[in-house]
């Protein structure tokens, strides 16, 4: 990187830090700690939702998403904006007239406490894990590609978020993700319009996106109902909404975003505005990818994006077997890149065979690229005792560092850290929130002031700011890691949404049926990720149906041992 890069990257990094601990300097009781004071107006807390779900590996992994599969990807998201309005009309009024800290403190007005700390050690456990993932993923790609050290960029970045973090709690995470947010957002603005500059000049935007089109990228939309298929309609609908549903109402990293809010309206509007937001903002993430995608029909990429583990493979005995996929990777570029020529010059003509010819050569030539990545695929899993290290991660910032000018290299990284800073912030911020409204204030030190209380967050929040970058020192890179994220959040959601769906509707239900169907759909969830095909969208829907039907059925079979509460009424 030149020093202009550098400059740009530290500038803004350091001007963001230093910004949200000046602002959150007097934070010192334990309502300003954990819930900002309830001074969030709802455009602060839409950003701030926004940028906790918006983690670095959205802007790593979710490019590369689209370059190898395309945009339908998207329709994960066409559940979250009816989520929104529900969460609107019923948690938020729940959650404010019962004034809790953690959405978790209701479940014991209305269940029992062994359901309360149920839900939130399943939480705890989900959440400490994904945020290790959430530190790795940048931390890893950007040693790769930059030549940093991976121990010491996953120290800075979990160590940079741990001090702003307990300096500041939750109004330092909201202070922090506004600018945060606001750099994202430019920086991948800025990035499409590159994009689009860096295509040869007889390629237009309308062009590339018939380019796109004829190679299968805008695959928006997908009607057919498959559930064993990760991305359509059906499964972004349906298992998209539970999935959102638990991930904005029950996980407290969101939950802690929103309940800051002035007033139930706020908080209302702040949700909203991310159901408006959110599928557009993802959208033009996708569509940067299918833009690089175009870009390398015309410009030769990588046989393989991570350089790391190409020299690896190069100075190696398969050295002889990797030129031979570069030269067959070459040979099928030059065929792609005069097939999809062709086709602009056909589309320009109105010439519809002739479009549809240059498709089918693009196409063919493809399959062979992909076959040449496949092939070299296998041969860097051979170098690194069988792990699977797919590249498409790589895919966004190989392209960044070797195609953008002087500056906006500077600027993507910052958006990369930028957005690694913001979510783990949240996570760290919740997770000690959590630890010590429903663990420790609770159960360990009930009477305590609320000045210990606000010192023994800032002491959980380094706690788990040390779990999480340990988990991230000896993580293992898991698919695309975008995947990998929302797989680990399937897993436990579901279930923790059940418990919810229940304390709200089913009035019915009590504490030790819904704490015993909890505990058995949560080792069912794990059978079927194990043992079955199923898309991991589903489990959403599957583990909030298994805990209600459950529970009535394990009902008449246990003591009730609790009451409802009226606050539920």
């Amino acid at each position: 990187m030149s020093q202009l890069d550098w400059a740009v990257l530290i500038g803004t990094i350091a001007f963001i830090v230093l910004y949200g601990v000046w602002k959150t300097r007097k934070t010192r009781n334990m309502s300003g700690y954990l819930k900002a004071d309830n001074t969030e107006r709802w455009w602060m807390m839409g950003l701030a939702i926004m940028a906790t779900q918006a983690s670095a590996i959205t802007f790593l992994s979710t490019p590369g998403q689209a370059f190898e599969d395309g945009m339908r990807f998207i329709q994960f998201y066409f559940g979250l904006p009816l989520a929104m309005v529900v969460l609107s009309a019923t948690a938020i009024p729940i959650y404010y007239r019962l004034k809790v800290y953690t959405a978790y403190e209701y479940l014991e007005s209305r269940f029992d406490l062994k359901t309360r700390s149920l839900a939130a050690m399943l939480f705890l456990l989900q959440r400490g894990l994904s945020t290790g993932i959430t530190i790795y993923a940048p931390a890893i790609i950007l040693s790769a590609i930059l030549g940093w050290n991976l121990t010491g960029t996953i120290l800075f970045i979990g160590v940079v978020v741990i001090f702003y973090t307990v300096v500041g709690g939750a109004k330092a995470v909201s202070q922090t993700q506004r600018l945060q947010m606001a750099v994202m957002l430019g920086g991948m603005l800025v990035a499409a319009v590159v994009v689009v500059r860096l295509l040869p000049e007889q390629v237009s935007f309308p062009d590339a996106m018939v380019v796109a089109g004829k190679l299968g990228k805008l695959n928006l939309v997908d009607l057919s109902f498959n559930p064993n298929d990760r991305y359509n309609l059906w499964s972004g609908l349906i298992g998209g909404f539970f999935l959102a549903l638990s991930y904005f109402g029950t996980d407290q990293s969101q939950v802690g975003r929103y309940l800051g809010g002035e007033t139930i309206a706020q908080s209302r509007l702040g949700l909203l505005m991310n159901g408006l937001v959110k599928v557009p903002m993802q959208f033009l993430i996708l569509m940067v990818g299918v833009l690089v995608f175009v870009f390398y029909q015309f410009h030769q990429p990588p046989l393989y994006f991570n350089q790391q583990q190409a020299a690896k493979v190069m100075a190696s005995e398969a050295a002889p077997a990797w030129r031979q996929l570069e030269q067959e990777s070459t040979t099928a570029f030059e065929q792609k890149r005069a097939a999809a020529l062709a086709m602009i010059q056909g589309y320009k003509a109105g010439d519809d065979a002739a479009v549809e010819t240059a498709a089918q050569q693009a196409q063919q030539a493809e399959v062979v690229r992909k076959e040449a990545r496949l092939q070299a695929q296998e041969l860097v899993k051979s170098q690194n005792n069988g792990v699977n290290l797919k590249d498409t991660d790589y895919v966004f910032l190989t392209f960044v560092t070797q195609q953008l000018p002087t500056g906006l290299v500077g600027l993507l990284l910052a958006v990369v850290l930028c957005a690694a800073m913001g979510s783990t912030a949240s996570a760290f911020n919740s997770l000690a929130s959590t630890t010590v409204v429903d663990v420790y204030k609770r159960s360990l030190r009930p009477n305590a002031s609320d000045n210990h209380y606000v010192q023994a967050s800032r002491w959980f929040t380094v706690g788990w700011g040390a779990v999480s970058i340990l988990f991230a020192l000896f993580a293992q890179q898991l698919e695309n890691l975008i995947q990998a994220v929302n797989i680990l959040g399937s897993l436990f959601y579901g279930t923790i949404l059940g418990v919810f769906i229940a304390a709200f509707y089913f009035k019915t239900l009590k504490g030790n049926a819904v704490f015993w169907a909890a505990v058995l759909t949560q080792a069912i969830i794990f059978l079927l990720y194990y043992f079955t095909p199923i898309a991991y969208l589903w489990y959403n829907l599957i583990g909030c149906a298994l805990v209600v039907g459950l529970g009535y059925l394990l009902q008449p079979l246990l003591p009730p041992n609790n009451t409802s509460a009226a606050l539920t009424d």
